[in-house]
């Protein structure tokens, strides 16, 4: 019988923020933020990718709150983190990491488009460096990345397993959930006509949907969970600010003074003055449908590769910044959420 998976928490989460300590930029130091995964009880690991420099102190927090760390997430940008990999990979290697996942930029450093073919390279070569190291890799859905383009996905995963080497998929469906009933967002993807005529199906709901394409294909490793909504409000609360660093974009000067894109939405009502826009139970169901499909499917497949579950409410300006909710008070909602429908549905009288 299929276990549930391990549930981590993303460091940028982390933060015991409130109506008088909105969540922020500045974070604790790595140990503190560790703390606060290990004291809300619900998680089983540490979800981050140290610099070189970093990997003592997460050895020593991951000692301190016996909360290891299992996964850790990177941007890369062909032609010009040509030795980042090497890097990051002997690093999570230091500190213990059984998984890393690579987030790579739809532009090269020259500025032009990737083909699938050299996205593919890239992996293989990724596959090559991190296995040396005895760490899995993969791949993950995400806006400003190649794989913002959701049709990309299927032809690069088979380009990796044409050469016998497995394509694994990091699944954050928050990244097409709130593009649903987007049309600027969607055309942002390239992708607007094929949804329009139904070439496409982004709702998890739907038959033919892209959740149960990637599952159907054996590909999906890790599970990202963030509270997400349909053509949900932008951050009111935070603005794109080129002098702050965003790992998740190259150059934010186009976006400068814009509202940050509305990828993250409460997991539960927030109380008055904690959110900046309405909230309805509802808008959450696309979101919580994708849970319960992927654990369904790990459940009833014996060669499932489901490995981690990690949650995501974090402070970057296009999801979390200025919310004035416990963020990791809401990481650990989802948590709690994820371990209570894997229950449900290991319940004797549920139907498989």
């Amino acid at each position: 019988m299929q276990t549930l998976p391990p549930i981590g928490c993303h460091g940028r989460g982390a933060q015991a923020s409130s109506l008088t300590n909105p969540v922020s930029h500045q974070e604790a130091p790595i140990t503190e933020q560790m703390r606060l995964v290990k004291e809300a009880g619900v998680f089983d690991f540490f979800d981050r990718q140290p610099l070189p420099q970093e990997a003592p102190e997460f050895v020593q927090g991951a000692s301190q709150y016996a909360l290891p760390v299992w996964t850790g997430t990177w941007s890369y940008q062909l032609g010009r983190d040509d030795g980042a990999l090497d890097r990051n990979a002997k690093a999570a290697k230091e500190v213990g990491m059984r998984m890393h996942n690579m987030m790579l930029f739809k532009q090269h450093a020259d500025g032009r488009l990737l083909t699938d073919e050299e996205v593919a390279g890239f992996y293989l070569r990724a596959y090559e460096i991190w296995q040396a190291q005895g760490i899995e890799i993969s791949a993950e859905v995400h806006v400003n990345m190649w794989s913002e383009d959701f049709r990309r996905i299927a032809p690069v995963a088979r380009a990796v397993q044409s050469r016998g080497i497995p394509f694994n998929f990091t699944l954050d469906y928050s990244h097409i959930i709130f593009k649903i009933g987007n049309a600027g967002e969607q055309a942002v993807s390239g992708i607007r006509d094929d949804v329009e005529t139904g070439r496409l199906v982004l709702d998890p709901f739907e038959p033919g949907n892209l959740c149960e394409e990637w599952l159907s294909m054996g590909i999906v490793r890790w599970l990202q969970v963030r509270g997400v909504a349909p053509n949900g409000p932008r951050n009111l609360w935070s603005k794109v600010d080129p002098a702050i660093p965003n790992p998740g974009v190259i150059d934010d000067h186009p976006r400068a003074g814009e509202y940050g894109r509305g990828i993250l939405y409460p997991f539960s009502r927030p109380r008055p003055g904690e959110w900046h826009s309405e909230w309805f139970a509802y808008k959450l169901e696309l979101a919580k449908e994708v849970v319960r499909k992927v654990l369904l499917s790990h459940r009833k497949n014996a060669d499932s590769g489901l490995s981690f579950i990690t949650t995501e409410m974090i402070n970057l300006p296009d999801y979390g910044d200025g919310a004035r909710f416990s963020l990791i008070g809401h990481n650990a909602e989802i948590a709690r959420y994820v371990r209570r429908i894997w229950s449900e549905q290991h319940a004797p009288e549920f139907p498989i």
